[in-house]
């Protein structure tokens, strides 16, 4: 019987490192309106954001630990969003940065990029203008 391949999406989970998980996990629940779970693996610490299996998207969690650094370089993130204005104001309310302003992708929506409470930059995405 031949094995047929499951075509997936390549990235399947990412992780944000943070150098305070506690004002971390605040700052993403109260910008993304959801509730993350702490735990801890090893040496390290960490916050899980929601997943639902066989949904779309990658799972991924904060993290803490001795090889982590949050930073402006390097692997950007995209967060899914409604409305990039609404959610940029809860940036800025809950202590993190705008960076990049809302702007137009064309055909594949809206974009605006991030500062973190930790020093992380990360991005929004959005096709609603």
């Amino acid at each position: 019987m031949a094995t047929v391949a499951i075509k997936t999406n390549p990235v399947t989970w990412f992780e944000i490192p943070v150098k305070n998980i506690e004002r971390a996990r605040k700052f993403y629940e109260k910008v993304f309106d959801l509730k993350l779970t702490p735990d801890e693996m090893g040496p390290y610490k960490m916050t899980f954001f929601p997943w639902t299996e066989n949904a779309p998207g990658a799972a991924g969690a904060l993290i803490k630990g001795e090889t982590y650094e949050p930073s402006h370089a390097g692997t950007v993130v995209y967060f899914s969003v409604d409305d990039i204005e609404e959610t940029l104001l809860k940036v800025k309310t809950n202590g993190g940065k705008m960076l990049l302003p809302k702007k137009s992708i064309g055909e594949y929506g809206f974009i605006a990029h991030f500062e973190d409470t930790e020093g992380n930059r990360l991005a929004l995405h959005s096709m609603k203008e």
